[in-house]
């Protein structure tokens, strides 16, 4: 039943994120509240993706660094820059919204690229290893980052920023690994698609009650917000594109690949709606917050385009390694 489930969750995908963003923005006044659990709903998607991982596989994505270094070059480097372009282009002199671009693609890559990655038999270790080590790295990424392109500076609380993303990825994903490890990968046919399921609605869950947060800066649709979220939309398609181009280009793995575009294209819009909503005007936070809408869209889109070019090599990959 619970297989059954994951199933029809992994084809509504496309309309999950769209549809609890919906929810959240109509029942603000009683979910956001609730919004304490976004953390805890997040280290259980971390847990349960991790469970189909384990410490040798990490020790090998770690001991061939190029796959990380080349996603952390389009993350923080290759992609700000193209938003900087695209943002000057169509929003000459409005430096709130330009920020706000910027900054929704310099916040590390989305903890729900394990779904992704995972749905499509993509190189898992790798993707653990580029969200551990992006998520370690973004209190001081992020906001250096934003000091480069956009020429300001941001104060965050990094002590207290660590210990979240502490707790959300770095110490499920460690247990995760760890079950598998004492399993002796057991739990990857029995425990993960169990969880399977719930971890979709979870990410569901996670998406209404950022929703119901941030239901104000959605609330005023006009021609501007029209335009925003056109602007937002082809900055992040470019984003799995650039990541699946430069994986081409330096012929890359099919699984590797994989793990490159969706860590590459999505974002922890979570964590960046915080940010830009703490530390900047409502303007900048504007460009993050429409991000949600579009992020699973954009991930079904290119895991369409990744079964018509790679689903053969895949399988037989991930069964003869």
């Amino acid at each position: 039943m619970l297989q059954k489930l994951n199933k029809k969750l992994e084809k509504m995908m496309p309309l999950i994120t769209p549809t609890s963003v919906v929810i959240g923005v109509l029942l603000t006044a009683y979910l956001a509240p609730f919004s304490y659990l976004v953390p805890w709903i997040f280290a259980f998607i971390t847990f349960s993706g991790a469970l189909s991982s384990n410490f040798t596989s990490l020790k090998r994505a770690i001991a061939h660094p190029f796959p990380i270094l080349l996603a952390l070059f389009t993350l923080h480097l290759i992609m700000p820059a193209w938003a900087w372009v695209v943002g000057h282009l169509t929003f000459p002199g409005d430096s709130f919204t330009i920020t706000g671009l910027i900054l929704a693609v310099v916040i590390p890559t989305g903890i729900s690229s394990f779904i992704w990655v995972a749905m499509k038999h993509g190189n898992i270790a790798l993707t653990l290893s580029i969200i551990l080590i992006d998520t370690l790295i973004s209190p001081f990424v992020v906001p250096y980052s934003l000091t480069l392109f956009v020429g300001s500076n941001i104060e965050m609380d990094i002590s207290s920023m660590m210990q979240g993303l502490f707790f959300m990825v770095v110490l499920p994903s460690v247990l995760g690994m760890l079950v598998n490890h004492l399993t002796k990968g057991e739990c990857t046919k029995t425990l993960s698609p169990t969880l399977a399921p719930f971890s979709k609605i979870g990410l569901g869950v996670v998406v209404i009650l950022n929703s119901a947060e941030i239901a104000p800066y959605l609330q005023n649709v006009n021609l501007k917000l029209i335009k925003t979220a056109g602007v937002v939309f082809f900055i992040a398609f470019c984003g799995y594109l650039i990541s699946w181009g430069i994986g081409r280009l330096m012929k890359l793995e099919p699984d590797v690949i994989v793990a490159l575009v969706f860590t590459g294209g999505m974002r922890n819009i979570s964590a960046g709606a915080v940010i830009a909503i703490t530390f900047f005007p409502p303007e900048v936070a504007v460009p993050v917050v429409v991000g949600m809408l579009f992020q699973q869209i954009l991930a079904s889109i290119y895991a369409g385009f990744i079964d018509r070019v790679y689903s053969v090599q895949l399988i037989e990959q991930k069964y003869t390694a």
